[in-house]
């Protein structure tokens, strides 16, 4: 039977939800503060320079394809994308550079070349991921968190070859010895806001998505995913309301009964399915129900500070993702994790779109996204650490690049994770929800459908399986499942 369903907030999740519940005939109302959509995944203008105001980096889109394919259609055809090869410039301070192939095989080749580490060791490490993939996708990505004892039975015997044991940082060091591989794939627990010192080897299935999927960027930058995904779901009749901020769930007797935004508004519906941070989908919306303390109160993962810079000059030997290694990554991330500040040293990332799509710069210039991961917002004095860091990472990329950074700049703004937490209700402005700096943190993450209320449904980043953009494209996924089977 066809039912009224409400989506809170429009991020990818969210997106990806309305149309899979539009494509199962329901009618649909995506609800969604600001005045577009996309949540994280979205875009500023500053000057005369267009930035993706988000992640920046898209793997995986064939969970994409699979959504679009619901309905007859092809994300490719509303949203064209390459495959980058290479896919990521590194640079450490010492003056060693390499880049990242797509291939394996010549990515293993020239890191024997440069570091002297053999060939087989590069293309057996990255198999090893292949093989975490494999054995975990099913039971932690693809499915709820709802185990009967025989699935547990059955990850127990699996543990050791998915390396929950070990860190990933004990795993990469027993592997690699050398210190600047280490790094390399350490880099990896980032691309969920996490700690490899302390996370376990199981989030090394990371670089398989990377080396035997591919990275990919879409034509028209990485929003064009968000406007793609927009565009479908209005095509298939939801209902979009911008600018509507909602304040409460209405729930009578344990079963959600509609939403209420801030000019007063009831919306009656069946069910609701919230693309909101799940923390602030308690403590703001349902302040009344009981909530899941022990699950919500995990540790946060990383947010961000990004520096949005126009460039009055074009560097060749830079590409669309370069990375600035920090000379001691273990002491930046004890610095980001225990003292819950920002080290003078810091890892720096630079994704520069206009490298593939030049209109985002004016000629002659380019759009420079520079990011450095920070704690999430627990009171520092943001104001403090903006200036600083600013300053730190402006010194350090005048250095590594022999030229005068500062002088070059011809526009700016900043992002920092009190504005993050403000534009997308990310609690603390953590990118990623709860961190994975436990070997168990794949159980703890919040599930997709409520225990207690019934006609409630959670997507995004903030739940199971987690964040970035294809685990969000598949908390949607799940949530279908778990409404339809029900």
């Amino acid at each position: 039977m066809n039912k009224k369903v409400g989506i809170i907030g429009t991020g990818v999740a969210g997106l990806s939800a309305a149309v899979r519940m539009a494509v199962r005939g329901h009618e649909v109302h995506a609800f969604e503060a600001n005045a577009y959509p996309g949540g994280k995944l979205s875009e500023i203008e500053v000057g005369e320079y267009r930035f993706d105001a988000g992640p920046s980096l898209f793997t995986m889109p064939q969970y994409l394809e699979d959504l679009f394919a619901l309905a007859g259609k092809k994300f490719s055809d509303y949203c064209p994308y390459d495959r980058l090869d290479p896919i990521t410039h590194y640079f450490f301070q010492d003056g060693t550079q390499f880049n990242s192939d797509a291939d394996p095989v010549l990515f293993a080749q020239d890191i024997e070349r440069k570091f002297g580490i053999k060939e087989e060791v590069i293309l057996d490490h990255l198999q090893k991921s292949r093989e975490i993939f494999d054995l975990s996708a099913e039971a932690f990505l693809h499915n709820p968190i709802q185990l009967t004892s025989f699935d547990l039975l059955k990850i127990g015997t699996r543990l050791g070859a998915l390396d929950i044991f070990n860190t990933m940082h004990e795993t990469n060091k027993k592997r690699m010895k050398h210190p600047k591989m280490v790094q390399y794939f350490d880099r990896f627990a980032t691309y969920n806001g996490s700690n490899p010192y302390e996370a376990p080897g199981t989030l090394n299935i990371i670089p398989h998505l990377e080396h035997h999927v591919g990275a990919f960027f879409p034509k028209g930058g990485m929003y064009s995913i968000t406007k793609a995904i927009h565009r479908f779901a209005e095509e298939l009749g939801v209902h979009f309301h911008f600018n509507t901020r909602i304040v409460e769930i209405v729930t009578e007797k344990n079963k959600v009964k509609g939403l209420k935004s801030s000019d007063g508004a009831l919306w009656a519906l069946d069910m609701v399915v919230s693309n909101m941070d799940v923390m602030y989908t308690y403590k703001r919306l349902m302040p009344s129900q009981k909530s899941p303390d022990k699950v919500l109160n995990q540790p946060r993962a990383l947010s961000a500070m990004v520096f949005y810079l126009g460039i009055k000059k074009v560097f060749p030997q830079l590409g669309l993702h370069n990375i600035f290694f920090s000379d001691d990554y273990k002491k930046e991330f004890d610095v980001f994790f225990k003292a819950r500040s920002i080290a003078d040293d810091l890892t720096i990332y630079i994704n520069i779109s206009s490298k593939f799509k030049e209109d985002d710069a004016p000629k002659g210039c380019e759009n420079w996204f520079v990011m450095v991961n920070t704690p999430p917002n627990t009171g520092q004095d943001w104001d403090v650490l903006v200036s600083r860091t600013r300053k730190n990472v402006i010194e350090k990329l005048s250095r590594v690049l022999g030229e005068d950074i500062e002088s070059l700049i011809d526009a700016e703004d900043v992002l920092e994770p009190r504005i993050i937490e403000q534009k997308t209700s990310s609690y603390q402005g953590s990118l990623y929800g709860s961190s994975s700096n436990n070997k168990f943190a794949a159980f703890l993450r919040h599930a997709n459908d409520s225990s207690t209320i019934q006609g409630l449904y959670f997507c995004g980043g903030s739940v199971h399986p987690g964040g970035g953009i294809p685990l969000s494209v598949l908390s949607a996924k799940i949530v279908d499942e778990l409404i339809h089977k029900k």
